[in-house]
């Protein structure tokens, strides 16, 4: 039997199809242009719906790219809460934090991974507030705290993840010729300072 047209059910299976619909489109318009080519209309007439449509789930560029990170990001967030140590579950908390920054500088410094191309486009401000900002803070304030480490766990997190920005690691490549190997190697010496693995 087919649903009315104003039944609550039917109207939120239809915008999940929606937003299913955008985010797609969204994704196929950033692999094949980039992220800093998309545009709002694009996004529109590739899903094949109104650009109001658009405007009123994710309200302007910004929060459609912020939703689309999310989106993106899910399989990096699953590969450090669930997946094979020393990233995932089963290796000590320093070994994981080494680990997990690891993988951060190496995504930034990979032109094909659309996390950080995405994040490229989203005013830093903005991508801190997000799930996957959220989730970032959270997983580095845990270890630290799994850690043994004595302090602030949540500012620890926040100056720790300072170093592994976007807006960071772009600067010490451009500016200052860092490589990625450098970046990473003092991201061990800062996680082996910060949890004192060196005095024990």
């Amino acid at each position: 039997m087919t649903e009315p047209p104003d039944d609550p059910a039917g109207e939120r299976a239809d915008a999940v199809r929606n937003r299913a619909r955008l985010l797609e489109a969204a994704a196929w318009l950033v692999a094949e242009r980039g992220a800093e080519h998309l545009t709002m209309h694009q996004v529109a007439q590739a899903a094949g719906v109104g650009k109001g449509t658009l405007f009123r789930r994710f309200g302007d560029r910004n929060g459609l790219l912020l939703a689309l990170l999310d989106d993106v990001e899910a399989d990096f967030h699953e590969a450090y809460t669930c997946g094979p140590p020393p990233l995932g579950p089963g290796a000590p908390a320093k070994d994981r934090l080494t680990a997990f920054g690891r993988a951060l500088i190496e995504r930034a410094a990979d032109e094909t991974d659309l996390g950080p191309a995405l994040g490229r486009q989203i005013p830093c401000e903005r991508r801190q507030t997000t799930h996957y900002g959220r989730a970032l803070r959270h997983h580095v304030r845990s270890l630290l705290r799994e850690a043994g480490v004595v302090g602030d766990h949540a500012l620890l997190a926040h100056a720790l993840l300072a170093f592994v920005d976007l807006e960071t690691l772009d600067g010490l490549r451009s500016e200052e010729r860092v490589t990625t190997v450098r970046l990473q190697d003092t991201w061990a010496d800062l996680v082996r300072r910060v949890t004192g693995a060196d005095e024990r």
